[in-house]
């Protein structure tokens, strides 16, 4: 047999490279969107998807362009919303502009004239305050000295009771001595003794001095003259009669001083009540018209900040 010539082995099928077909680039010069996605596959796309794009470039070139018409609309959409909030603003935030700054110059003087107000009424209620508490002062000191007063008074008439009760009673233990005709034995008591001092030492509107002379004269029992016991038995019942009516005259006054001091000590404790109500509602109005003040001034400042904000 002849032999047969020897067939060259087959050569491999070669790969295409992902660079884009000249149809491919035809169209991207034509449509930059297309330019841009078509070297997006050729540059950024893995071997397999370039292959695919190689394979089918159109598919990829559409799909690149939705998505990119998708987020353009979506720009869009937000674009028209912001404008349509700057259009609204544009026809109603001028008026509303205008409107609060009138209201800011109107607010503002009205604010300045309350807080003017109510600071005068602040002084004019501090210096109240003081008078009441004055008052108050002079009301207690009233009451502090009316008592001290009333406390000598008191002590006075003590001791002036107690001095006209004792004459009365030696007056009424002699003149009942004289009475029975037991002269002589009433003499010599501690009684007649004190008679005798009250004779000399009384005052001469109580005893005249020939009245005085002739009960010393017989309550001594030294002079040579002896006066009749019927003398002196009238003599002692006119200085009971005087010193009983000076008695009863010191009591009714010590009685009216007492009700007098009552009346008075009532009489203050009532305006003491009454300025201590006062001072305290003073303390609470000073108190709630320094919040007032203060909240008006604050808002007087944020008024200014507000128009000086919306006049720029």
């Amino acid at each position: 047999f002849g032999s047969r010539p020897r067939r060259a082995p087959p050569t491999p099928p070669r790969h295409r490279s992902a660079e884009p077909s000249p149809a491919a680039a035809a169209a991207a010069m034509r449509s930059p969107w297309a330019a841009l996605a078509l070297s997006a596959a050729g540059l950024g796309a893995s071997p397999a998807l370039a292959s695919e794009a190689s394979l089918n470039p159109i598919r990829k070139v559409v799909g690149l362009l939705q998505a990119m018409q998708k987020k353009v609309e979506e720009e869009g959409e937000k674009e028209k919303e912001l404008y349509d909030k700057f259009m609204c603003w544009c026809q109603h935030g001028n008026g509303d502009l205008s409107a609060s700054i009138s209201d800011a110059n109107d607010k503002i003087p009205q604010v300045s004239s309350n807080i003017e107000a109510s600071e005068g009424k602040l002084a004019q209620t501090k210096e109240d305050l003081k008078a009441a508490q004055d008052d108050r002062s002079a009301a207690k000191a009233a009451m502090q000295e009316a008592t001290a007063i009333r406390e000598k008074e008191a002590a006075a008439f003590a001791a002036e009771k107690a001095e006209a009760g004792t004459n009365i009673a030696a007056m009424e233990k002699a003149i009942a001595a004289l009475e029975r005709g037991m002269a002589g034995g009433f003499l010599q008591t501690s009684t007649a003794k004190v008679l005798r001092k009250l004779a000399e030492t009384t005052e001469q509107d109580m005893l005249v001095d020939t009245d005085r002379q002739a009960l010393v004269s017989f309550l001594s029992g030294t002079s040579g003259y002896a006066p009749q016991s019927g003398q002196i038995t009238g003599i002692l019942k006119q200085m009971h009669e005087t010193m009983s009516k000076n008695l009863a005259d010191a009591t009714a006054t010590e009685e009216a001083s007492i009700k007098a001091h009552e009346e008075l000590m009532a009489a203050k404790a009532k305006e003491v009540e009454a300025l201590s109500a006062a001072i305290e509602s003073k303390l609470k109005l000073i108190g709630e018209l320094g919040v007032e003040i203060v909240t008006l001034k604050e808002d007087l400042d944020d008024t200014q900040n507000a128009l000086a904000a919306d006049e720029r």
